[in-house]
């Protein structure tokens, strides 16, 4: 966000909402990134290059998931 006034006037999403929305869908964007990088580490022979961006993604992947699950928590309350 480029202001931190929006409290949901704007969005009609509390900032705290869209924060754990925002969080979670870059979690998932970047695993997806992430696999193209792999796959070019992986073609290039960089098996070392490949591994860290596999540790990355599945840290991605840790954190959508944690996002999803506290932000379904959110909702339901």
């Amino acid at each position: 966000m480029t202001s931190g006034a929006e409290t949901g006037q704007v969005t009609g999403t509390k900032d705290k909402d869209y924060n754990i929305i925002w969080f979670t869908e870059a979690c998932l964007s970047n695993a997806l990134r992430l696999e193209s990088y792999i796959q070019d580490a992986d073609r290039d022979g960089d098996s070392e290059l490949a591994e860290f961006f596999r540790r990355a993604q599945a840290e991605s992947r840790k954190g959508a998931e944690q996002g999803k699950q506290l932000l379904a928590r959110r909702l339901k309350a």
